[in-house]
């Protein structure tokens, strides 16, 4: 236990009992000693102060140390100005970030997590499936009984929050959220006389409307769409109703989706699945090159043109709107990720770790990731408000921002990573036309109930 923190316990303590006799939660609700204790940690105690000190020897009380683990830290802002929110909130807490570089993040956590430590007492879940080995492995704290004590309403994130929980238990709340979303080239479609993309349009009218929009031939045909070489780009759309996801026993739910791509492709209203493989092609490159009219991509994108737009590597007009939906589906309901938040089973100090994970997904929380140009896990009209007033956002873009229901692009599985890893293969062999579609299929289905059985 660290130093710092030892010298904090009694004021903790004090924290704790008193948090505890407001709640309406009674002798059920958790404490940093049963919290600790419900994870087989044992609390070291500190003896109590023999009298009072007098005014004239009273020390300035020290302050609760608490770790939060982030990753690249200098170029997202976000992270510090939620720290240093908390901390004007809790002056008895002092926040420490502990910074890794993005590909390095889940390997070191790893490493500190399988050590046993109290560090870092907040972990910041940069991909949502990690959070299966790790409660699976006893390493994050079950917030559940905080979530009840203090009464949070989890409808207020759409869903996520729901499609976190592992055996009806919550282990973590959602942070940040991008969802896929719509961008359009405004110039070009002005140019060819042809209305923007409606915030309102099913896949079979985006594809109508990508060949429409398919102009001229070799280095100088622009495209109508452009499909990335995800899995996501096709796999997406077949989850965005909420009916099936990626841990199916059968794939064949996929197979009008892969048949739209191919034929897209086949019609010359995308590029060549091959030669942007092939050539390792960017979907970044494609859309400020002008190359195509449309782009389905995620919301993290929006960032990246406005900051380009500012560097002059974007000079032309560009607009977002919301993702095209299956036919029968409600405008608004789109599919992406979320960051979740956790708690270190072994923190000594989970009442706080509570109250900053509490902090960070709440309304205001929301709002500060907002001002920095983050996405958050909660869409309010005041997060809207912010997020379409950030400097160069399309004017008419605030519709993609508001959700009406949310898919995860793959469940929480423990499995999950192996079966992504036989669907991308298979996906790969049938976009370049090595298999057919209903023999990717078959093979899919195949080889994933293998690997759900490794």
């Amino acid at each position: 236990m660290r130093l710092r923190k030892i010298a904090a316990l009694s004021l903790a303590a004090a924290m704790t009992a008193s948090l505890t006799a407001c709640s309406s939660g009674g002798s059920d609700a958790p404490t940093a000693t049963t919290a600790g204790a419900a994870q087989g940690e044992t609390k070291k105690e500190e003896a109590a102060p023999t009298s009072a000190p007098t005014a004239e020897t009273t020390a300035p009380a020290q302050k609760v140390k608490m770790t939060v683990s982030v990753w690249d830290n200098a170029s997202s802002p976000q992270f510090q100005a939620m720290a240093d929110a908390f901390m004007e909130k809790h002056p008895e807490v002092e926040v420490e970030l502990i910074d890794t570089q993005a590909d390095e993040y889940d390997n070191k956590l790893t490493v500190m997590l399988a050590g046993g430590d109290s560090d870092p007492d907040v972990i910041m879940v940069k991909n949502a499936e990690t959070q299966v080995t790790m409660k699976n492995k006893n390493q994050i704290l079950d917030l559940t009984d905080y979530i009840a004590r203090d009464g949070l309403d989890l409808s207020i994130y759409g869903g996520a929050a729901e499609q976190l929980q592992m055996d009806g238990r919550q282990y973590t709340l959602p942070f940040r959220r991008d969802w896929y979303v719509l961008y359009y080239n405004k110039d070009l479609f002005d140019a060819a006389g042809v209305e923007y993309p409606s915030d309102d349009m099913t896949w079979d009218e985006f594809e109508a409307l990508a060949k429409e929009m398919t102009t001229g031939e070799g280095g100088a045909k622009v495209y109508g769409s452009h499909n990335h070489t995800w899995m996501a780009l096709v796999s997406n759309w077949a989850v965005q109703d909420g009916k099936n996801t990626l841990m199916n026993e059968d794939y064949s739910f996929l197979k009008p989706y892969y048949e739209q791509a191919l034929r897209m492709q086949d019609e010359g209203t995308v590029q060549s699945y091959a030669n942007l493989k092939t050539g390792s092609i960017h979907y970044t490159s494609v859309f400020e090159q002008q190359q195509c009219a449309m782009l389905p991509m995620g919301s993290w994108f929006i960032a990246t043109l406005i900051q380009d737009q500012k560097d002059g590597k974007v000079n032309f007009n560009w607009g977002v709107t919301k993702i095209p939906h299956p036919e029968g589906v409600e405008a608004g309901a789109t599919v992406g990720a979320v960051t979740p938040i956790a708690v270190n089973a072994k923190t000594d100090v989970p009442d706080q770790a509570w109250e900053f994970v509490k902090f960070v997904t709440s309304e205001e929380g929301a709002e500060i990731l907002a001002d920095n140009s983050v996405f958050p896990a909660i869409s309010t009209p005041a997060v809207v408000e912010k997020l379409s007033s950030i400097e160069n956002f399309p004017e008419d873009g605030k519709t993609a921002l508001e959700v009406t229901s949310f898919a995860f692009d793959r469940p929480l599985d423990a499995k999950m990573a192996a079966v992504r890893k036989v669907i991308e293969e298979e996906h790969d062999l049938i976009m370049i036309g090595e298999e057919d579609v209903d023999t990717g299929i078959a093979n899919m289905n195949q080889r994933a109930a293998e690997a759900k059985q490794d």
